[in-house]
């Protein structure tokens, strides 16, 4: 009878150790983050709840890191940096510059794996990464020149708003105009418009820069005022981030060119606008808009970066080509084909 005891108390203490080391464990969500150029633009933002809803559904969690106000290489730098010391399972990082993020920051960023979103690295810089995921830029730039055609089919004198043309995407969406009205392209991508199609770009443009509401408005009054141009495509949504100034600071110009019959179309590239935006839209303000989903951007971003922890592979891109076309008196979007 002892040893029949004996027996059972030592299967049950085998029972509750085996219990202990076959329980599963709950595992610690994984820590992400995105490493926006600034985290006071609504673009970022979206980008931001893109990423943290897609990972709270898989119990992980995304921060939105970054400085407010105008983008700065020396900020993110700093940044990135305090980033890398953190602990985290991945870092999607929009670059401001390219080389100077290579020679600094990224000398130390250990074992955390690291792609870029919205804005790559230069090409010499992109090793750096596990994989980039963005807007298919060209095909952004192809629709642009729709646009351009479709509210001025006879062609006629255009200027191309950017931001800094160090800048990847903003290259490549510059390009993606020229090519859709008819540049020749060369080993530098394409020259600026010569009369191809009947399109033509004068010496002044593009215009860079473009990266803050006030500087945006200010050079777009400066080319109304000058009454020289058929067609104005902007490549960000700079001017339109303060909707009411717009309205405020460009409405008067733009009555004066409908009296006279001068007034140029304006094409505004944007995260898709919000009520004020379609407001200028449909006021005659702006004659279209090209939209795109920055929510998705930040949902892919987290799925790669998820991918990455967990050990898989990924893609070198992932590269988002689906955009709205907004016009005026639309009751809804409509998506751009590529």
């Amino acid at each position: 009878m002892g040893r029949w005891l004996s027996f059972r108390i030592f299967l049950a203490v085998s029972l509750f150790c085996g219990l202990l080391f076959t329980y599963p464990t709950v595992a610690e969500p994984l820590q992400f983050a995105l490493l926006a150029k600034r985290i006071d633009q609504r673009f970022f933002i979206q980008a931001g709840e893109g990423c943290a809803e897609a990972a709270r559904a898989q119990g992980d969690v995304c921060r939105l890191l970054g400085t407010s106000g105008p983008p700065h290489f020396r900020k993110q730098n700093q940044l990135l940096e305090q980033a890398f010391h953190q602990k985290l399972d991945g870092i999607a990082l929009s670059v401001t510059q390219s080389e100077w993020l290579a020679e600094h920051a990224l000398k130390q960023r250990g074992h955390i794996p690291l792609i870029t979103f919205n804005t790559d690295f230069n090409p010499a810089e992109q090793q750096l990464r596990r994989s980039h995921v963005g807007f298919d830029n060209l095909v952004f730039g192809k629709q642009l020149g729709r646009l351009a055609q479709r509210l001025r089919p006879q062609g006629g004198r255009l200027c191309v708003l950017t931001g800094s043309l160090r800048d990847t995407h903003q290259q490549e969406r510059l390009h993606g105009i020229r090519l859709q009205l008819g540049a020749i392209p060369n080993h530098k991508g394409t020259e600026r418009l010569r009369g191809e199609n009947g399109w033509f770009e004068p010496s002044r443009c593009p215009l860079e820069r473009a990266e803050t509401a006030d500087r945006a408005l200010l050079q777009l009054a400066t080319l109304l005022n000058t009454n020289q141009f058929d067609v104005i495509v902007h490549i960000g949504s700079w001017p339109i981030d303060q909707p009411a100034m717009y309205r405020q600071q460009l409405g008067p110009i733009l009555t004066e060119l409908d009296r006279q019959g001068t007034r140029p179309a304006i094409i505004i590239a944007t995260p898709d606008p919000d009520a004020e935006q379609s407001a200028l839209l449909d006021d005659g303000l702006v004659q279209a808009y090209l939209g795109w989903s920055s929510h998705e951007l930040g949902r892919q971003s987290y799925w790669i970066l998820k991918r990455l922890a967990q050990g898989q592979a990924v893609p070198e891109k992932v590269l988002i080509d689906t955009f709205n076309i907004y016009l005026p008196q639309a009751s809804s979007n409509s998506p751009a084909k590529p």
